[in-house]
């Protein structure tokens, strides 16, 4: 296991352009049945190379968050991007509060896609609640993953004696029960809150309207999973390398949490991007990707 620290670059980061779709999901599916299970999670398969990286989205936001990475990363990868069902261009109708009551059901649908897509030997990356859906997809699928990388990544995000996750059981409860109230007020008070101060405002305010798209009734029920699983004792099972990407002042992932999973996952590595908040793709996505090629040449 290993730890450093990149500082952050002095290039301006810049929003990439929409890349079309240059590889037909036809290209993959050779039975008509896993059809639905793209449609249903609106699958996306573009870019080059024959290294296939897929991206799995944290809480609230739907696959357009990466922007401002895919089209660097889709000169050198094929990427598959999904959206999870209630959010993005994903089908509402097929969204279930029993199959969503755990973040089980957002892992199958992972490995859904990759089955659907024949895929195998995938980079897998995840941020936040996405970065544990990630973790546990590659425990439950082991034969379609090589490696994985881990943006923001928290187990669980509450305190306790032995553990300090970021976010009191009060502070929870108190941001669901607005949730409840007044979604949009909630949006852009948790939008700020991930971000951070020192951030620019017009990311709070592009996070936030990400968390305004997304269903009110299917975020409720999300935020809940989100914020109340403990993946702690599954971390020790990730089967694959593993690239820990943390920030330096994360309210909901802190330096402990990074330490944590530094220390459970069996062959992790931790860099610590000298950019702050919670969600690095948008605040750092250039130093985000300098981190991920280097791990991937490794």
């Amino acid at each position: 296991m290993a730890s450093f620290t990149i500082p952050l670059a002095s290039c301006s980061d810049k929003a990439a352009n929409q890349f079309p779709n240059l590889f037909p999901l036809s290209t993959f599916v050779t039975d008509p049945m896993p059809s639905a299970v793209l449609e249903r999670n609106n699958v996306r398969v573009f870019g080059s190379g024959e290294q296939v990286m897929m991206l799995c989205n944290g809480f609230g936001c739907s696959q357009h968050i990466w922007s401002r990475m895919t089209a660097a990363l889709a000169m050198r990868y094929r990427l598959v991007l999904f959206d999870y069902v209630g959010s993005g261009g994903s089908d509402l109708s097929a969204y279930t509060p029993e199959r969503y009551s755990s973040l089980g059901g957002y892992v199958q649908d992972v490995v859904d896609i990759c089955q659907a897509l024949n895929l195998r030997d995938v980079v897998l990356v995840g941020h936040s609640v996405g970065a544990s859906i990630a973790m546990l997809a590659t425990i439950a699928a082991p034969v379609h993953f090589t490696r994985l990388i881990a943006l923001a990544a928290s187990p669980y995000f509450l305190n306790e004696d032995d553990y300090y996750g970021g976010f009191s059981k009060e502070d929870v409860e108190q941001l669901l029960g607005l949730m409840k109230i007044d979604h949009d007020s909630w949006a852009n008070l948790f939008a700020n809150l991930l971000l951070g101060a020192e951030n620019d405002a017009l990311l709070s305010k592009e996070l936030a309207q990400h968390f305004c798209n997304a269903d009110s009734g299917v975020a409720q029920q999300f935020a809940h999973v989100t914020f109340l699983s403990d993946c702690r004792a599954d971390m020790a099972r990730v089967p694959v390398p593993t690239l820990l990407v943390q920030c330096s002042q994360d309210i909901a992932a802190p330096s402990e949490v990074g330490d944590f999973l530094l220390e459970e996952i069996p062959r992790a590595t931790l860099v610590t991007l000298s950019t702050t908040g919670h969600c690095p793709h948008l605040s750092a996505p250039l130093d985000t990707l300098r981190a991920m090629e280097t791990f991937l040449a490794a």
